[in-house]
């Protein structure tokens, strides 16, 4: 079986090429194709000469991606359905706002973590996404910002199907890919990585310096509540999720932005606003409250205003940055929470 050229270094391109009588150059000509023009086949790699090509070929295959569904929301959100080389299947949304174009990808086919509020979560993880596979929906993503609205892609978000800090090694070097030089060029700052919250892969993002931003699906700040909803409360306590939250800040001095689905008369009181506020005034940080978005099948619905609305208040009248993120493209299930590969 062919090996995937995107899944090896520099390095070995170049240790390939040279072994087959190429000239040094043409390996950082095949990197130059494959991470900064995007390109998915050898046959487009024109300043390479035709026998170069061919022996690139014999030795290794591009496992792009491919757009398998689009749709688009009456709110202009476009949701594609991606098909990975294996014909497994992945999702991703176009967000646009007035002074943001979003990126919001997944990072694994599949989740394992279960949380019960969420369509992705009722599908079992079948295997994490490659770093090319990553980096492939950003491109396509992209290019749909420029197709449909004449507009660059500004930011990205790791909010699709998976969790990121379970698949850790791809999603990094994947932001590497779209970020350093040799690839895309994007700021890192454009990018947020959320988690449910492992506390040990916290702490590694902090020893490594990766200057991204994090975002933490917090979602209940007792632990009995938490735990209830979110499985993974059970081996990351809050205790140990504010410690880890700490060492970050204390590491990469950069705010925490905390998520937070209001699910009717599960989290939504003000018993729950004094629990998260207590959770959140360690470190500088922000509060995204979001609507929650119906999911077939599942019984849980969105917070009345009037309670939405105080528990804002509640939240604010103590010194937090508070916003509500409303849902987009819930009508074709591209919202939070809902991503699920449904036709």
């Amino acid at each position: 079986m062919k090996k995937d050229i995107r899944e090896i270094s520099l390095d070995e391109i170049k240790d390939y090429c040279i072994s087959n009588g190429m000239k040094k150059y043409v390996s950082s000509q095949v990197y130059s194709w494959l991470w900064k023009k995007s390109c998915v086949s050898f046959d487009d790699m024109t300043n390479l000469s035709l026998s170069n090509r061919e022996l690139l070929n014999e030795k290794f295959t591009i496992n792009s991606i491919s757009t398998d569904l689009v749709e688009e929301s009456s709110d202009g959100t476009i949701k594609s359905r991606f098909l990975l080389h294996d014909s497994n299947l992945v999702e991703g949304v176009l967000i646009p706002q007035n002074k943001r174009m979003t990126a919001c990808i997944s990072s694994q086919v599949g989740c394992s973590l279960s949380c019960v509020f969420c369509a992705t979560g009722k599908i079992d993880r079948i295997r994490n996404l490659s770093s090319a596979e990553i980096y492939d929906q950003v491109v396509l993503i992209a290019n749909q910002a420029i197709e449909k609205y004449d507009r660059p892609l500004s930011n990205i978000v790791f909010m699709g199907m998976g969790e990121p800090l379970l698949n850790y090694k791809n999603v990094v070097r994947a932001i590497h890919y779209l970020t350093s030089e040799e690839g895309l060029n994007m700021s890192s700052r454009r990018i947020t990585l959320s988690t449910s919250g492992i506390s040990k892969m916290i702490r590694k993002i902090a020893d490594d310096g990766l200057k991204v931003n994090l975002a933490l699906s917090l979602h209940a700040a007792s632990e009995k509540k938490r735990n209830s909803i979110m499985p993974i409360g059970e081996s990351n306590s809050l205790a140990e999720l504010r410690d880890s939250l700490k060492y970050y800040f204390s590491k990469i001095k950069k705010k925490i932005t905390y998520e937070y689905i209001l699910l009717k008369d599960i989290n939504d009181g003000l018993e729950d606003a004094k629990d998260l506020y207590n959770f959140t005034k360690h470190v500088p940080s922000k509060v995204n409250l979001i609507e929650y978005n119906l999911v077939d099948g599942l019984d849980y619905d969105k917070s009345s205003v009037e309670k939405v609305n105080l528990f804002m208040e509640y939240l604010e009248r103590r010194g937090l940055n508070v916003g509500i993120r409303r849902s987009r493209g819930e009508d074709i299930n591209a919202a939070c929470g809902q991503l699920a590969n449904k036709n």
